[in-house]
């Protein structure tokens, strides 16, 4: 009888493949399956001829052709479909195999699929990968989350094809029940608009301000990742800015400048507002994306309200180390946000996450990975219950030193025009998480004059509320107080 495969895996899109090639590469047999089977044959007789790889083409030959527990890898695409093909592996699995949702599905989707899958007797993993298509082939960043019985089966084969760092951990371990590992994804894809923002306006800042040719910010981004910003992003935006057109003309000036989105950055964004975390950051990054769309208004815009930035006087050599320094800044305040919002939607969903582990996780294959995030291991190892990134003594000493030059490119962007929303952001978030006291007072009284909502004192203990008759006639009831 012929070798039944470890593992199974549907859709053969760009990601799926590689993945499959990762897998057998690593020794796996991998069973495959797509609902337009000409891809099968396509891929069985061509990248995957010679290797073990057994081509399916219904889903009760691939099924017919795995080991028990069954483990299905699906990567299609996410909503509708996956409840469908669930729903289709139900028909030809059997109580104790393992259905895995390797695509960007939203978290509340993976918490219902799970508990809908254990309920007919079977496992479910929702597992986020990232690295794109080069993570896939040659090993991503895997984030696991769904039915912790399942995780012993699947951990060989996801600890073997993913990305390892320096000492030979992997980029890969168990995140938490139900939807952790997708949530977990998506907060890292959320840091990645912010990250890739803030990348944008540094590139702006040059180029506008500085008046920077492409091939002096190619040597600048060049020596930046040899710095704390060492990072993927920073690595291609360096090859970016160094690929010339045909006419040997940069490239990426030519291209148009709205960008394209998938939901992931707008979920973390509204996952923020539901658990009260300030993610700002991360929600101009988002808003950036939307702004930039606006292409036809914008240069409409541009005509009405005309304006030239002022020639730069001061040396461009300390200005452009001002700004790889508030870039850094605000990078760390990205991670900072992000991190809150994940341990605040912990103690809402019941997760034990590790946060130093994820930060390793981060470390290699996917699209954030950089050396900064081993800082952040460190950080949660020492201080597992650490609230904020910034109060980890390395950050505290780090973000001191560059709260200078943060502050002089700040003022500059808004001085000359430049639009800086993401770091101009992170700014205003660390001024005020820095201040002891805000003007909420004046906006509770506010709340408290027209809607009677209440408010606590100072001079009294926390949870003793309060409320003024502001005009004389309004009376003494309160609503009731809540937060929404």
């Amino acid at each position: 009888m012929a070798k039944l495969a470890d593992i199974g895996l549907i859709g053969l899109a760009v990601m799926g493949e590689n993945l499959v090639m990762n897998m057998e590469s690593k020794g796996f047999t991998v069973a495959v399956f797509n609902r337009t089977t000409s891809k099968v044959t396509n891929f069985v007789e061509g990248r995957a001829k010679g290797k073990n790889i057994i081509g399916c083409y219904s889903i009760e030959e691939l099924a017919h052709n795995l080991a028990k527990p069954r483990k299905v890898m699906m990567m299609v695409k996410a909503g509708e479909a996956v409840d469908n093909m669930i729903e289709q592996l139900l028909k030809v699995l059997e109580p104790g195999d393992i259905i895995i949702d390797g695509g960007n599905s939203h978290f509340p989707d993976t918490a219902r699929r799970t508990a809908y899958v254990e309920s007919k007797g079977l496992y479910y993993i929702g597992t986020g990968v990232s690295g794109g298509e080069e993570g896939a082939l040659k090993g991503p960043s895997m984030m696991p989350g769904g039915s912790p019985a399942a995780w012993p089966y699947v951990k060989p084969i996801f600890q073997s094809i993913c990305a390892k760092v320096e000492d030979g951990s992997p980029c890969c371990d168990w995140v938490g029940e139900n939807g952790a590992g997708h949530f977990v994804k998506m907060v890292h894809n959320g840091i990645e608009y912010g990250d890739m923002q803030l990348i944008c306006e540094a590139y702006q800042l040059m180029r506008d301000l500085l008046g920077m040719s492409d091939d002096e910010m190619h040597e600048v981004f060049a020596a930046w990742n040899k710095t704390e910003l060492d990072s993927y992003l920073i690595e291609i935006t360096r090859d970016i800015l160094a690929y010339k057109d045909t006419d040997g003309q940069p490239i990426v000036e030519k291209i148009l400048d709205t960008a394209g989105q998938k939901g992931t950055g707008k979920w973390t964004g509204i996952a923020a507002l539901d658990e009260g975390v300030p993610l700002t950051l991360i929600g101009e990054a988002v808003f950036a994306r939307c702004l930039s769309a606006m292409k036809v208004e914008r240069v409409e815009a541009a005509t009405e309200y005309a304006r030239t930035i002022p020639a730069f006087t001061g040396d461009k050599t300390e200005m452009v180390e001002a700004i790889r320094q508030a870039l850094y800044a605000s990078k760390i305040i990205s991670y900072a946000q992000g991190y809150t919002l994940m341990r605040t939607a912990a103690k809402t969903y019941g997760w034990n996450l590790n946060y130093g582990g994820i930060a390793l996780m981060w470390r290699g294959g996917c699209i954030i990975r950089s050396v900064f995030l081993g800082k952040i291991k460190e950080a949660y190892d020492k201080n597992p219950e650490l609230s904020n990134l910034l109060l980890d003594p390395y950050f505290k000493e780090t973000m001191e030193k560059l709260i200078p030059a943060w502050r002089k490119v700040a003022s500059s962007a808004v001085s000359y025009g430049v639009p800086a929303p993401a770091m101009t952001a992170a700014l205003s978030y660390f001024d005020g998480y820095t201040t002891d006291r805000l003007p909420a007072n004046l906006l509770q009284a506010q709340r408290d004059y027209f809607g009677a909502h209440t408010y606590e004192r100072l001079d009294s203990p926390r949870g003793q509320f309060f409320h003024t008759n502001w005009t004389g006639h309004g009376g003494n009831t309160a609503a009731s107080t809540y937060n929404a």
